[in-house]
């Protein structure tokens, strides 16, 4: 079976030499290359510089086995913002998204199934082999999760409402006191037209376990639980978990076409989101480098940043450098600080309290994805609609394992004992149903993303061969309860635990959001409190990636927003 052996290379570009940068950006992910376009279509010289030998980051498409693309790590559409997809004429530059419906499937081992989508009749008709009871309140339930998203849109599509930090113009201090009146007035007014009700109702969302949101919601235990999987993807959190309401609002908060919450894939693979961003910023005039490692900042003796050196000793100038790392690695990670390349870091520069709030932050991680190649489509035992290929159970997102939120909750424990879960979570999708541009005739690509896996497993090591492939086969065999013979379907695999997303792809601790998602995370406290407005401490340093406000998942709006505010620095329009 082919398995796939992790390399790297690594070399410099020599045009990036010889010249000061308006603007350099560390990282070539979504995030980083949506800054960039911005930047560059507001008459910025702008240079990214990404370690990998390709761009995108976590959204990226790779052919790892021969003739098999996968989306190596994100691997569905959604939250990207509709105003990144306008303003950057994305649909122009190649991006093309594959609309699923129905948009999930949950099989049973007692030989039901769910299956939910977009079309309203086929809910109802699907919830009501299970309850009537559920059947009705479920068109109310996504009716309450749009206004909560119609609330919450505003507040992802601009920075936050941050007191500036450090000396400042008097005139400064008065256009923010201004934005931040008009921020909050603006707020307040968006919940007064919610009314008393839905305000309490959208609260108790955010403060509440999605177990309690659910429960009170639905009677039918498949149903709960497979909405119960938006609220604890990424996490190392249960459904039990006070707070996990809101990473269940985050996740349909998306939109396709217009469409809220309806996920897509992307023809390509994600990467081709990333190319497209890439396109646009190459457009207006980005410079765009591969296996340009970012190992040091420069910084003057006055604590403002000076451009950064390669781990090839190339320097490259700019007095902007926007960090689409992680902030763990930003500021105390591999990506060290330098002033004048010799001078050590004073504390004046860099708070004690700013970097312990840093290097403290929750970068916990329970996830592992595997990307499959197979020579068949499952058969689900339960599901024996005929279809000569492709049935409507296999368009969505497959949830497996997931037919109660207590196998869930069971699934967690298992991880916060120090294991992997005995019976994993696992959400399977099979993108080459609808993209026939990512396999061979009559074989597809597989996703698995799989939890929980502690970072540290106190029943083996992820470096051990052994112990991965002891893991991957638990995955299967418990596919295998559900889809008999979907092991022997496996052409080979490639498998990401937490260690290998830090390791390949640059996410700290394994998250797939920078950082954790938590209440004590968010707006105003995301990354740390008292810089949630993309600067840093270091004058010049912005953060751009989904470390910062809002958060993780493929939305863009990091890169955007942090955009937005250098251009306000260097007094620069938005265009």
């Amino acid at each position: 079976m082919w398995r796939r052996n992790l390399s790297s290379s690594a070399s410099s570009s020599p045009t990036l030499k010889g010249r000061k940068w308006d603007a350099l950006v560390i990282g070539g992910g979504h995030n980083g290359l949506t800054a960039a376009a911005y930047l560059a279509r507001s008459g910025l010289s702008v240079a990214v510089l990404e370690r990998r030998h390709l761009i995108g980051g976590a959204a990226v498409t790779e052919e790892l086995i021969p003739g098999f693309k996968f989306s190596r790590c994100s691997y569905l559409q959604s939250l990207l913002r509709p105003a990144v997809i306008r303003e950057l004429e994305l649909a122009r530059h190649g991006l093309k998204l594959l609309k699923r419906s129905p948009s999930s499937f949950t099989p049973c081992l007692d030989g039901r199934y769910l299956l939910l989508g977009p079309d309203k009749d086929l809910n109802h008709s699907e919830i009501s082999k299970f309850s009537k009871r559920d059947a009705d309140a479920y068109p109310r339930y996504e009716n309450q999760l749009e206004n909560f998203c119609k609330f919450m849109d505003p507040l992802l599509d601009s920075p936050t409402p941050e007191t500036l930090q450090g000396i400042s113009s008097f005139n400064a201090r008065m256009k923010n006191k201004l934005h931040k009146s008009v921020f909050w007035a603006h707020c307040l007014r968006r919940a007064f037209s919610l009314g008393q009700k839905e305000m309490v109702d959208f609260m108790d969302l955010l403060l509440s376990p999605a177990s309690k949101v659910l429960n009170n919601w639905f009677e039918t235990d498949v149903l709960k639980a497979t909405l119960a999987t938006d609220a604890v993807i990424g996490t190392m959190g249960s459904v039990n978990t006070p707070g996990s309401g809101y990473v269940l609002l985050h996740h349909v908060m998306g939109e396709t076409d217009g469409d809220r919450g309806i996920w897509s894939y992307v023809e390509g693979g994600m990467g081709s989101v990333s190319l497209a961003i890439s396109n646009a910023a190459r457009e207006a005039g980005a410079h765009i480098v591969t296996s340009a490692e970012v190992s040091q900042l420069i910084i003057e003796d006055s604590g403002a940043v000076n451009g950064v050196l390669l781990a090839d000793g190339t320097r490259v100038h700019s007095s902007v450098v926007l960090s689409n790392a992680t902030p763990y690695k930003t500021f105390t990670g591999n990506l060290q600080i330098l002033f004048h390349l010799t001078e050590l870091v004073p504390r004046s520069v860099l708070p004690d309290d700013f970097l312990r709030a840093i290097k403290y932050s929750d970068y916990s991680s329970g996830t592992t994805k595997m990307n499959l190649a197979v020579d068949t489509l499952p058969q689900f035992q339960c599901c024996k609609l005929s279809h000569p290929d492709a049935g409507p159970q296999h368009v969505g997102t497959i949830h497996i394992g997931s037919e109660s939120m207590e196998e869930i909750d069971s699934a967690c424990q298992d991880a916060v004992n120090g294991l992997s879960s005995r019976r994993p979570i696992i959400e399977m999708t099979i993108p080459s149903v609808l993209d026939k541009t990512i396999s061979p005739p009559g074989k597809h690509v597989i996703n698995l993303f799989i939890q929980y896996t502690p970072y540290k497993s106190s029943e083996g090591s992820w470096e051990d061969p052994a112990y991965r492939e002891s893991f991957a086969q638990r995955c299967f065999t418990l596919i295998d309860e559900y889809a008999p013979g979907f092991s022997s379907s496996v052409i080979g695999y490639d498998m990401l635990a937490p260690p290998d997303l830090e390791r390949e792809i640059g996410l700290t601790g394994g998250n797939i959001f920078h950082g954790a998602m938590g209440l004590d995370s968010l707006f105003l406290m995301r990354p740390v409190k008292g810089w949630s407005n993309y600067r840093t401490p270091l004058r010049g340093l912005y953060l751009c990636g989904s470390g910062a406000h809002p958060g993780g998942g493929v939305m863009g709006a990091p890169g955007r927003n942090a955009a937005h505010v250098v251009l306000q620095d260097v007094k620069k329009p938005l265009n």
